[in-house]
């Protein structure tokens, strides 16, 4: 195997807090205004991404947003000093502060779509921003993942940056957690399988209780951008009974490693043609194709939910064989575990072993393994060009610990968000931050 899959984790902000602000995330919603623990939240992220480091796996980081967003109160109004933004608007939109405040940019299976240069005309990697617009707190963060993007992966020879789709809702991007690729040897011609949860412009059935977030006319456009081989591009439409479920993203119900798709029997529309289309175009490769399906009688979709088995990451170990990361709380559902553990000691599973981590603080907003990383596929020469302030080692692990126990708080409320001090500390500690990484003054305050 040749190449290297690289996941970079987003790691969690000072101003994690419980606001239940995504509509169609069951977990999110049910956590409402609950009382978070940043610090425990970082340090939580941290351990997964040491652990796979120590496993030998590339593991990099991305740094947070820095909330409250005050320019974009600014822009909605509220002026006076920083102090006084955050007053008036805790005090006539609390909600709205909340929003402006959240650290969803942990996510960031949501930063992006990424393709290898193995798959783009120009040879390339290309990243096109998602521009989120099907959340408010969440549509905002695209100008400052560019600048992350772009001081992490900064060489044009190598690189290459699309801006984020229109603002519109007809182009809604979810990124990465909507697109799955699928190889024999990572740096090697692949399929890339994006995935719709409706059509902008009519055609198809649709969710009836939760929004479709991603469009196929914003896929299209990413595979465009990303000068893609049509022969080796799919577009699929997600279970419209899955969203409504509250699989949101196509990351909550399917995961996909290599030659390998994991997926629950009611993942996506047409499934069966999905699969054959897979086996067909992997055949004209050369390549195996795999479909670990889990039947509806053994995982329901609301114990998938739940559970978060689907969001996790399938990781290929030097012997060929994959590993399947899971939350903690795969491990509380009977059903869930048992599955896992007959799945992986199956004779031929091409998933061998199991790792649990406990995520609890993101889990419990509504984001498992799957959510907190970006897959990156790099060749030799492009890892080299990776910004190295951003890989994960001993060292950095150790620099990242100290500063997470330095500058974060252990419990915050929604509440707290007013508080001019936090406002303090969340600047200074993403000053400090951006030094850590080196990768320069990427944040507006900074300049």
């Amino acid at each position: 195997m040749s190449g290297y899959e690289a996941n970079f984790d987003g790691l969690v902000g000072p101003t994690h807090h419980y606001a239940g602000l995504s509509v169609g995330n069951e977990a999110s919603l049910h956590n409402r205004d609950g009382l978070s623990n940043p610090r425990k939240a970082a340090l939580q992220g941290l351990a997964k991404m040491k652990a796979l480091a120590d496993r030998g796996f590339v593991q990099g980081i991305l740094p947070p947003q820095p909330r409250p967003n005050i320019d974009a109160l600014r822009a909605l109004g509220f002026s006076g000093s920083d102090t006084q933004v955050l007053a008036r608007a805790a005090a006539t939109s609390p909600h709205l502060l909340s929003a402006l405040s959240s650290a969803s940019s942990m996510w960031t299976a949501n930063a992006a779509t990424v393709s290898p240069s193995a798959d783009s005309a120009d040879g390339r990697v290309h990243f096109t921003v998602a521009n989120l617009n099907n959340k408010l707190h969440r549509s905002l963060e695209a100008p400052v993942t560019s600048a992350i993007l772009r001081a992490t992966f900064n060489n044009d020879a190598h690189f290459s940056h699309h801006h984020a789709l229109p603002q519109q809702g007809d182009f809604g991007d979810e990124g990465a957690a909507n697109h799955n690729r699928f190889c024999g040897d990572y740096d090697r011609q692949g399929i890339q399988l994006f995935v719709y949860g409706r059509r902008a412009f009519g055609g198809g059935v649709a969710p009836q209780r939760y929004p479709a977030r991603q469009t196929r006319e914003a896929s299209e456009a990413v595979a465009r951008l990303h000068q893609l081989h049509p022969d080796y591009t799919l577009f699929a439409q997600q279970n419209p009974a899955a969203i409504d479920s509250g699989v949101f993203h196509n990351d909550v119900i399917a995961v996909s490693n290599r030659h390998v798709l994991f997926h629950h029997q009611s993942a996506f529309v047409d499934q069966d043609r999905l699969l054959a289309q897979l086996r067909e175009k992997s055949a004209a490769l050369g390549l195996p194709f795999e479909s670990v399906e889990v039947p509806q009688d053994r995982v329901s979709l609301q114990d998938a939910v739940a559970s978060y088995l689907f969001n996790s990451q399938l990781l290929s170990k030097p012997d060929g064989k994959m590993m399947i990361v899971v939350p903690e709380e795969c491990r509380q559902r009977e059903n869930v575990w048992r599955y896992l553990n007959e799945m992986t000691t199956r004779p031929g599973s091409p998933i061998d072993e199991i790792q649990l981590f406990d995520l609890r603080e993101s889990m419990r907003n509504g984001g498992g393994p799957a959510c907190l990383r970006l897959r990156v596929v790099l060749n030799e020469a492009e890892r080299a060009a990776v910004n190295s302030g951003s890989l994960m080692n001993d060292a950095r692990y150790q620099q990242l610990t100290r500063w997470v126990e330095k500058h974060y708080r252990d419990r915050l409320h929604s509440r707290d968000l007013a508080d001019p001090q936090l406002l303090r500390e969340v600047r200074q500690a993403l000053d400090e931050l951006t030094q850590i990484l080196t990768l320069g003054s990427i944040y507006d305050f900074q300049r």
